[in-house]
């Protein structure tokens, strides 16, 4: 049995902190599938996720609850990332991004949708989240922000030839989420729902894989790093 020097041990402790934090992150951003098993009354093929922390809806707390953790872990978990590993300018601007997505992540749970009556002329209409709306900036800065960092993680992990699985797994799963994203984009200049619902379901579970695959990416890596 090899004997793992003192500095190499604290440096997986501390990786696998991060790792835990990035992984719980990931399954708290999925919560909606909740949505399956609480009665919260949402159809999943016409409705957006923004609708399940709408005030005064059934259970409204335990999703917005559980996006304020999504950014509780991650903001950390981050500036973690950042002082631990070797910093190369795609890893940096990865990190960067994934802390950004958890501050978006938590202002999206404090500003959420409003539930717009007829004569409320302060919200705008339609599926896709109303744009006169707080939630609208907040929303589009998460999911910005996460697609930075992805990319950022995914070029870093060709260029730099590290976080193997994020070469692998990581990209399907990227590429699945931009696919998804497209989808909403054109459907949403088009006339009918097209599924967006579903759409975002897909875009929104593509992100909370990506971020599982980070996580067993920064085992991986720091495990290879101080063997």
């Amino acid at each position: 049995m090899v004997d793992v020097p003192a500095p190499a041990r604290r440096t997986r402790g501390y990786a696998l902190l991060i790792a835990v934090a990035i992984a719980v992150a990931g399954l708290c951003y999925s919560s909606w599938v909740l949505e399956f098993v609480l009665p919260v009354d949402t159809d999943p093929v016409d409705s957006f996720l923004s609708e399940l922390t709408e005030g005064g809806k059934p259970y409204h707390a335990v999703f917005a609850t559980a996006d304020k953790l999504v950014g509780l872990l991650l903001i950390p978990a981050a500036l973690g990332g950042l002082l631990l590993f070797r910093r190369r300018r795609l890893t940096t601007v990865g990190w960067i991004a994934l802390a950004c997505f958890g501050a978006a992540t938590i202002a999206d749970a404090m500003f959420p949708l409003r539930d717009c009556g007829a004569a409320d002329s302060g919200c705008g209409t339609g599926l896709i989240p109303q744009l006169r709306q707080p939630h609208a900036l907040t929303s589009t800065l998460a999911v910005t922000a996460i697609a930075v960092a992805a990319f950022a993680f995914s070029a870093a992990a060709y260029r730099y030839h590290r976080w193997r699985i994020l070469r692998e797994f990581g990209v399907v799963v990227l590429v699945t989420g931009s696919a998804a994203t497209i989808w909403m984009l054109v459907a949403d200049n088009l006339s009918g729902s097209y599924a967006l619902g579903i759409a975002q379901r897909v875009q929104v579970g593509s992100m909370s894989l990506w971020l599982l695959a980070l996580a067993a990416a920064v085992l991986l890596e720091t495990r290879e790093w101080t063997s």
